[in-house]
């Protein structure tokens, strides 16, 4: 019973809570819609129970002011990603130590590599929870946003939170591909949630490249079936991961061969990687700051989690050169795109997007080195990507509220103008670069050595070499935004006051904790880290 309480919190309470704005947005909307229908004639009455000696009021008396919206309405918004850090702590406390659990004949499952992605969803999602109202109530400010809006907005994100940790926590390959699916639906309304020409497009782009990565995701998955359906695997087990590594041997290499290739290009589309990545720039630049900074710091980790999954299965039927070599090459054009990208970009929230592109490709290239050490490089990697990128999307949506503008030519002396704004860009780029004290420098040296030792050395020289031009370019175009003179015009430092301090700060802290130090969480690590390489089960 306990069991299955830790596997259904992470996604029932968020659905809950996105139940519950739901039912909020419908009342805001009615609230709305009953002034318009007094545009009728004064002499028309409607009852209203007590309305005077004959129980009715004119239509054109004026509405009662609706109570104006309530701050911690946002706030509770914290119980989800709570949720899901408690069950995830729970689980980090049985699973390296006993073994997997799962519920619902297997439908839910929880290994080490499902508990540490639980956790850093769990993570990345309070801190952009907690970004949240401060976010919203400058888009009220700017008279963007009302309370139906709002409403939906929250509906949407912990529906979109709840998708995730059902592809985090599905033991079945069919569960995870209609949980990935579920988050390009529900993202989809959140990138275009301004409803703005540029936002619609980018949108309607974002559905129409990443349901094309879908597509060719669920045929290697019918492909995947087919094999074990073949191999005498039961139906009820076809697409149990479990039965599927346990009865690898049997599958046919050639059914399996070109499925594991649809599915690394499928969910590799969601991941930001080539040649379905065109979507990722364009959506992440629309979406509203703490919903970018959701799909970058995890979304695409939660897809590529799937291409693992599928390389397990794949390195015991065909090999480890096959996955190998194409997550190589994917990753190498990926971080080559990135690079040149950045070196031409002029829009800092684009930046950031073509940044995660490069991380994913560090992310997919760690992936096919295999074995342990390389596999808890990538999971840190992971971890400390999702915290930074966090942190940096969070503070250019306050960058773009205080600016008007997402121009990096427009933006000089940040630093001067908001100190504490400034800080905390600048030190999400220092973490995204790579260096110390934060969890990227481990990570990314992790994966060199890593590189070496699996004698891909040449492959790891051109990725040093792509990421040292990505360096060169974040670093150049962050500095001229953050250093320099304040504006003439300003008379005292802007302050972004506690609602939007702590969360950047709480995200940059956690992110040079596991730089410095990753032994609390070691075993659980070493374990995912087992699990993602093929070495445990």
């Amino acid at each position: 019973m306990l069991i299955t309480l830790l596997l259904t919190a992470p996604i029932a309470t968020p659905l809950s809570v996105s139940a519950g704005h739901a039912l909020r947005a419908r009342r805001a909307d009615i609230r709305v819609r009953i002034p318009a229908a007094r545009t009728a004639p004064a002499d028309v009455l409607v009852p209203v129970g007590a309305g005077g000696p004959t129980g009715a009021v004119p239509l054109d008396t004026p509405p009662p002011e609706p109570p104006p919206p309530t701050r911690s309405r946002g706030w509770t918004g914290l119980v989800s990603p709570a949720a899901m850090l408690a069950s995830g702590g729970a689980l980090a406390s049985q699973v390296p130590y006993s073994g997997p659990v799962s519920a619902f004949g297997e439908v839910l499952r929880a290994d080490a590599l499902t508990v540490w992605m639980l956790l850093v969803v769990g993570a990345v999602a309070a801190l952009a929870v907690a970004a949240g109202p401060a976010h919203l109530a400058g888009e009220r400010a700017a008279g963007r946003a009302a309370d139906r809006t709002v409403h939906r907005y929250h509906l949407l994100v912990h529906a979109f939170l709840a998708a995730m940790c059902l592809a985090v926590l599905a033991g079945n390959l069919g569960v995870l591909w209609v949980a990935v699916e579920a988050t390009t639906v529900v993202t989809a309304f959140l990138v275009g949630h301004r409803r703005t020409r540029t936002s619609v497009e980018a949108a309607w782009k974002y559905v129409v490249i990443c349901s094309a990565g879908i597509a060719l995701a669920f045929l290697g998955t019918v492909l995947i079936y087919y094999a074990a359906r073949r191999a005498g695997i039961p139906e009820a087990g076809a697409l149990d991961w479990r039965v599927l590594v346990a009865h690898a041997g049997s599958l046919d290499p050639n059914v399996t061969r070109l499925g594991i290739a649809l599915v690394v290009l499928g969910y590799g589309a969601k991941a930001g990687l080539v040649p379905l990545h065109a979507w990722l720039p364009d959506a992440h630049s629309q979406a509203p700051s703490p919903v970018s900074a959701l799909m970058s710091g995890v979304l695409l980790a939660v897809s590529f989690c799937a291409v693992l999954r599928y390389k397990v299965i794949g390195d015991l039927v065909l090999g480890t050169g096959f996955a190998r070599g194409l997550l190589a090459a994917v990753a190498l054009l990926t971080l080559a795109l990135a690079a040149g990208l950045l070196l031409a970009q002029r829009d800092y929230k684009r930046m950031l997007a073509y940044s995660s592109m490069e991380h994913m490709g560090l992310i997919a290239l760690g992936a096919s080195f295999g074995g342990p050490l390389a596999l808890s490089a990538v999971l840190l990697h992971i971890a400390g990507h999702g915290l930074a990128k966090t942190v940096a999307f969070c503070s250019a949506g306050q960058l773009h509220q205080l600016r008007g503008t997402s121009r990096i030519g427009r933006i000089r002396g940040l630093i001067a103008f908001s100190p504490g704004l400034g800080g905390a860009l600048a030190l999400s780029v220092v973490a995204l670069l790579g260096l110390p004290p934060f969890a990227l420098f481990a990570s990314e040296l992790g994966l060199a050595r890593a590189g070496f030792a699996a004698g891909m050395g040449w492959p790891l020289a051109v990725a040093l070499l792509l990421a040292l031009v990505a360096f060169a370019a974040l670093t150049t175009r962050t500095a001229k935004m953050v250093l320099g003179p304040a504006p003439g015009d300003l008379t005292a430092p802007v302050r972004i006051g506690a609602a939007r301090g702590l969360p950047l700060g709480a995200g940059l802290l956690c992110c040079a904790a596991l730089g410095l130090t990753v032994q609390p969480l070691l075993p659980l690590l070493t374990a995912a880290a087992d699990i993602a390489a093929g070495a445990a089960r």
